[in-house]
């Protein structure tokens, strides 16, 4: 906002010039005292001018409605929404969220400086606000044979651009704990920003040394004991409620007991399908789930405005007050949290022009799952009877480490009753490497289950309860460039396809939550329980840093333990 801007906001602030349209008899949600008042808000301008008593040529009523900001998402990939950005913002958009801090990593493991620029030009097209925290791990950690390299030199390369944030979450925990100098060199060199972390199960001395490295935020607490240790050491605990991670809770119902102030905190959904979004929310849901637990209804608003505006240094947003961006969302009330309109920098989203056309996308992100033939053989497993068995717990992230009586033909594993094999193949260098393991809780039967989105590495990721299953869905997803598929007797049922990366579309001639809600309801018709997603579940197997057991081209893997885990 130039000179003359600011002195005509200031001029209609003080009643001496028509606002461009006056939001009529609302009550506001306060976010600086927590409470409601009654008032008009006047708008010049994309920001707000006034609140109080206001008139103009151009009025809504909205009488008994709540005006509230728009709501931010601290911490998302957008990756794993699986649509372009462009494509994703009117779903956000119309469930309030007008801004997103987003990681790109998942796009960086498969496609590097090229990737995440793509990502940032379709973000520019979207009326959606997206900042974005550059990644810090790209490759995760040694254990991980991703796409591409993403380091210092690339940051450097973006972050002046506008929309950066600051440093993505750090992953590699070990690495800034121990000092480690090129860990250190990006928490240095993104420290005019927020530095978000990512730090499961890291408690004591190690969580100490971990803050102290610089790292503010964390969105790992799966339990209240978790998100009140980082309290206290200084961070600021992002509130996960996505659509695999459900920590919300937890952390809610903890914080209530313990009368501890909600300033620290923040929500946000990390992972979240553009199905689930569309269809239960987005920052909405989390806002009425914290009340429906018992937190007031200002304060909740607070935490998904004003507390995620101020953690990453947003100014101007997160308030319904003079000077602040006209990002509003209006409510019919604090219990249902029904968003009746949305105001982008002043416009109705109903106003706004939304894109369609296709951002390019060069050949490596189109071409981007590179598997050889495989051998009939690939998902033989010998096996001993200390074999350890990954252990799906619905709604978490987290597994746990089983130890069962394996079926066994001639020393290699059968799958059989809830057990199945489960592998990772490596899709981006051609060599075929191949991770073999067992996987308890999926509940499939007589198919196959497989998925080019494997945090963070992005191999293809695979279930079923037979080989030929399997690796027919392998070649499923070599065929159409990546995506989700599912597989019986040897022929796909269902299959997506996510042209980009491996990991979402930019056709609009597809319906993408309607396609995933179709694939949902067949995987539950192949024996996949009810309470589980089971491609969002199986896409964080692969991730090498939350405990206890995960699933690489390289084999099982013991996160506690940091050692793979010998057949």
């Amino acid at each position: 906002m130039d000179r003359e801007e600011k002195k005509r906001l200031i001029r209609c602030a003080a009643g001496e010039v028509e606002p461009d349209y006056v939001l009529k008899n609302v009550k506001i949600a306060d976010v600086f005292t927590g409470t409601l008042f009654d008032g008009d808000v006047a708008v010049l301008g994309g920001r707000i001018a006034g609140v109080g008593s206001y008139s103009a040529a151009r009025e809504t009523d909205w009488s008994g409605k709540i005006i509230a900001p728009g709501f931010i998402d601290a911490h998302m990939h957008l990756e794993s929404a699986m649509t372009s950005p462009s494509m994703l913002a009117p779903v956000l958009l119309g469930r309030g969220t007008t801004a997103v801090i987003a990681d790109p990593h998942e796009v960086a493991n498969v496609c590097g400086l090229e990737g995440v620029r793509w990502l940032m030009r379709d973000s520019e097209k979207t009326p959606l606000d997206v900042f974005f925290a550059l990644p810090s791990c790209v490759p995760l950690n040694e254990n991980d044979h991703n796409g591409a390299v993403f380091g210092a030199e690339d940051m450097k390369k973006l972050r002046s651009v506008k929309w950066v944030s600051g440093l993505g979450e750090v992953m590699n925990s070990e690495a800034a704990v121990s000092g480690d100098d090129g860990m250190l060199e990006k928490i240095e060199l993104m420290s005019g920003g927020t530095i978000d972390g990512h730090a499961p199960g890291v408690s004591g001395k190690m969580l100490q040394a971990y803050r102290a490295a610089g790292v503010q935020t964390d969105h790992e607490c799966s339990c209240w004991e978790e998100a009140l240790e980082r309290l206290r050491a200084g961070f600021i605990v992002q509130i996960r409620e996505g659509s695999a991670a459900k920590n919300l809770e937890d952390i809610i119902r903890g914080a209530l007991r313990a009368g501890v102030s909600f300033d620290r905190f923040v929500f946000c959904t990390d992972d979240v399908h553009i199905d689930d979004a569309a269809e239960n929310g987005h920052i909405d849901r989390n806002i009425r789930m914290a009340v429906e637990l018992g937190v007031q209804p200002v304060t909740a608003i607070r935490m998904a405005t004003l507390n995620a505006a101020r953690a990453y240094g947003l100014r101007g947003r997160g308030a319904v007050a003079p000077g602040y961006l006209a990002d509003l969302v209006v409510l019919d009330d604090l219990k249902s949290f029904a968003v009746r309109e949305v105001y982008k920098n002043g416009v109705p989203i109903s106003e706004l022009s939304m894109p369609t056309g296709r951002t390019r996308a060069g050949r490596r992100l189109t071409h981007s799952v590179n598997i050889p033939q495989l051998p009939r053989d690939c998902f033989s497993l010998k096996v001993s009877s200390h074999f350890p068995v990954i252990g799906i717990l619905p709604g978490q992230i987290t597994t746990e480490r089983l130890t069962l009586p394996l079926p066994m033909k001639n020393g290699f594993f059968v799958p059989g009753g809830d057990l199945l094999k489960i592998a990772v193949v490596q899709r981006h260098d051609g060599s075929g490497r191949t991770g073999v393991g067992v996987v308890k809780g999926f509940g499939l039967k007589n198919g196959a289950a497989a998925s080019t989105v494997g945090h963070d590495a992005h191999n293809l990721i695979v279930i079923g309860d037979n080989d030929a299953d399997m690796l027919a869905a392998v070649e499923t997803l070599k065929a159409c460039g990546g995506g989700y598929t599912l597989v019986r007797n040897g022929r796909p049922v269902k299959t997506v396809r996510l042209e980009i990366a491996g990991l979402f579309t930019d056709d609009r001639t597809v319906n993408l939550p309607e396609e995933l809600k179709e694939m949902s309801a067949l995987a539950h018709q192949m024996g996949v329980p009810e309470n589980l997603d089971v491609f969002q579940n199986l896409s964080f197997l692969s991730l090498p840093v939350i405990p206890a057991l995960r699933i690489t081209d390289s084999g099982v893997y013991d996160v506690e333990t940091r050692n793979f885990v010998e057949p």
